[in-house]
Order: structure tokens, then sequence, then C-alpha cells
């Protein structure tokens, strides 16, 4: 029995593993002056909701933000720190600032969905950083964006280096949670069973 129930939960991640690779994967960051390289004591606040598609090599991006001490003049993704969640690293995205966000404002809300397939997506720098192609720096990103080494960044007037920002974490989809659940209760079952 003990040999089905381990089966079981293999089959059941591998299958999520596979769903998960077929959809989009969702990240999310905190927008705030402490979050910066340099903390700062900005008011500012905001959030992004990042969905990577490697499949269809896009990238969406959905910014809400206000409060801001200085009015923006850039915003984009920097990749890759050498720790997870900490410290700085340099642009990876389009220069200076994202295609069509909303500049010289304090407060507003932005949505693009990037093809990573094109150099303009990225920070020519970046790419020749990357291993020298606009498919090297997609790995390079997407795998940053992954392992919690890059964050969305928002510079203004105030705060030229940046006033607002935070990392990119995953976001488990429902499917994810419900498998971790059902993972749990198994490995509870299982225990009781060795009680007993």
């Amino acid at each position: 029995m003990k040999t089905v129930l381990k089966a079981l939960a293999a089959i059941l991640v591998l299958g999520c593993a596979q769903a998960a690779q077929a959809t989009p994967i969702q990240f999310r960051a905190i927008l705030s002056g402490p979050n910066e390289a340099t903390p700062n004591a900005s008011p500012g606040f905001g959030q992004a909701t990042v969905f990577i598609d490697p499949a269809l090599d896009t990238m969406s991006v959905d910014v809400f933000f206000g409060g801001l001490l200085g009015t923006t003049t850039a915003s984009h993704i920097h990749c890759c720190t050498a720790v997870p969640l900490t410290g700085a690293a340099g642009v990876a995205t389009v220069t200076p600032t994202f295609t069509g966000f909303p500049g010289g404002v304090t407060s507003g809300t932005y949505s693009h969905l990037f093809d990573m397939t094109l150099a303009g997506s990225y920070n020519p720098a970046f790419i020749t950083g990357h291993g020298g192609t606009v498919d090297s720096a997609e790995d390079a990103l997407f795998a940053g964006i992954e392992s919690g080494n890059a964050y969305l960044n928002i510079h203004t007037s105030a705060f030229p280096g940046g006033e607002i920002r935070g990392f990119l974490v995953f976001v488990p989809e429902p499917v994810t949670l419900s498998v971790f659940g059902a993972g749990l209760a198994g490995m509870a079952l299982l225990r009781r069973r060795r009680k007993a």
C-alpha cells in the first residue's frame, strides 16, 4: 500500500509540474521605499504582478502605484542579484523605462505584454552580459525572476536611483496549493498508519 501511495504522489507531482510549465507563472512584488537597496522613507507604495510564459516567450507586467514624493522618470526590472531578495543589479528590461510606462506622475497604473523574443524588450547591456543573444537573455531573466533575484523598480525625480521597488516572488496557483495540501494529507495518513 505504501508503494502505491508513493507512486500516486509521484504521478500527481509530475502532472502538476507539467501543468505549471504549460501555463504562465505568476510573480508579485510589493513596492516601497524601505525595499530599495538604499532604503528611503518615501510614503510611496505599489504592487507589481508579472506573468512569465516560457512556452509563448512572453512577459506580462501589471503595476499600480501611488503616494510618490517625486514624479516618475523610469521603471523596469533589474536582474540578477547575487543573493535572492536582496542587493542590487543592472537593468534587464527595456531602457530607460518600460514601453508606455506613465511618466511625470506620482500615481498610476500600467499594463503591458512584452514579446521576449524581441531585442527591444531588453536592455542591450543585459543581452551582452548574458550570452549575447535574445534567447540567452530570456533564459537568464526568467531564471532570475524564478529564483528571487529580480526586482521591479520605479525611479522618480526625488529619488533618481529608485523611489520604490520590490522583489518578484512566486505566487502559487490554486492547483499547486491543492496538490501541496493533498501531499500533506497523504503524509499524515502514512504517519498515522505507521503508529498503528
